[in-house]
């Protein structure tokens, strides 16, 4: 048992870019706020299809100014990095928009709808010398350095299973967004990329697939539970969704020699708790706990924070976060509608 959990690393120094968003909405909002409040980062456009809801949000949140198209935002030459919001069905477009213009995007998750779209908008970024990076916020919290710490020390001995969750109630609407397939909707999409992620960031892409659910009336996904089996056969992974009914929101990694748990909810700055020889151990558990922000959601800045890094260091895709890996969770979330028959 070690006598304290390390402390999380500071992210590498991040020059000043500046950002335009695509898409004005509720997580936008959230986003620039925390990069304001929180960075050097400097977001000086925003982009709408209307005009009247770019100036009203560049009012709103202190940008700038504002362009009444998406075409116009990318094409603005005081954009560095274009910050992606809208519904996932659009994010592929989108992203190929502004990387054709020779932007460097955030794609808010999950990264596309789904895997072939991802190879798409992983593959142009490469051509262009553009960083793409998912928005999966969660991967820059400072909790998840001090995982990848314990993992990197073996604290929990040979891994054998990791388990994740997210779901939430929300009344079926067929017009809503989350179910209608025509926006992409599902739970897999919306709250599912998240446990999937969680499992993926511990021990990589599976190598088979086993998964259980149901369908709204729509023909979207409203409920999944992912068996995922790895080349070793000790080795577990275990993701769940669902959009009727709430989840503990929960991920744990559990091993020979102990047990990792992100303090629920563990998407949000939470902390992160070790237990030595699991529940039974004589010795109390060990904690981290992320007292930052009031705002739970000023942890958006982390991710911000790190793209800038990662372009003064001249990369392409995050280092934690790799587009290839991306794509492989986004396979996962394919084959698991294909089995429940998902539209």
């Amino acid at each position: 048992m070690p006598a304290f959990l390390p402390q999380p690393r500071p992210l590498p120094e991040a020059p000043s870019l500046r950002w335009g968003v695509l898409a004005p909405g509720g997580i936008a909002g959230r986003f620039v706020d925390a990069v304001l409040a929180r960075t050097g980062q400097r977001v000086v456009a925003v982009g709408s299809r209307s005009a009247e809801r770019a100036e009203a949000f560049a009012r709103d949140h202190g940008v700038e100014r504002w362009h009444g198209s998406y075409e116009a935002l990318v094409a603005d030459p005081e954009v560095d990095v274009v910050y992606i919001a809208s519904p996932h069905s659009a994010h592929a477009e989108q992203a190929l928009l502004a990387i054709a213009a020779g932007k460097h995007v955030l794609i808010e998750k999950p990264f596309t709808a789904d895997a072939a779209s991802a190879r798409v908008v992983r593959d142009a970024a490469a051509a262009a010398g553009v960083l793409a990076m998912e928005a999966m916020w969660t991967r820059y919290l400072p909790q998840y350095d001090v995982l990848r710490q314990l993992l990197d020390d073996g604290a929990v001995g040979e891994i054998g299973l990791v388990e994740a969750d997210f779901g939430f109630a929300f009344p079926f609407d067929p017009a809503h967004r989350l179910y209608d397939p025509a926006q992409a909707g599902g739970a897999l999409l919306d709250a599912g990329v998240y446990p999937l992620s969680f499992v993926s960031s511990v021990l990589g892409a599976p190598t088979a697939v086993t998964a259980r659910g149901s369908l709204a009336p729509t023909g979207v996904d409203e409920r999944a539970t992912m068996l995922l089996d790895y080349a070793d056969p000790e080795v577990r992974g275990i993701a769940s969704t669902a959009l009727t009914s709430m989840l503990p929101v929960q991920a744990t990694i559990s091993g020979t020699e102990g047990i990792i748990e992100l303090i629920p909810p563990f998407l949000f700055p939470t902390g992160i708790r070790f237990s030595a020889n699991g529940p039974m151990a004589a010795e109390a558990p060990l904690e981290w706990v992320d007292r930052t922000f009031d705002d739970r959601y000023d942890g958006l800045s982390y991710e911000a924070t790190a793209l800038a890094g990662y372009v003064a260091e001249g990369r392409l895709e995050s280092p934690v976060h790799p587009l290839d890996e991306v794509v492989s969770v986004l396979e996962v979330i394919d084959e698991t509608r294909r089995q429940l028959g998902a539209r």
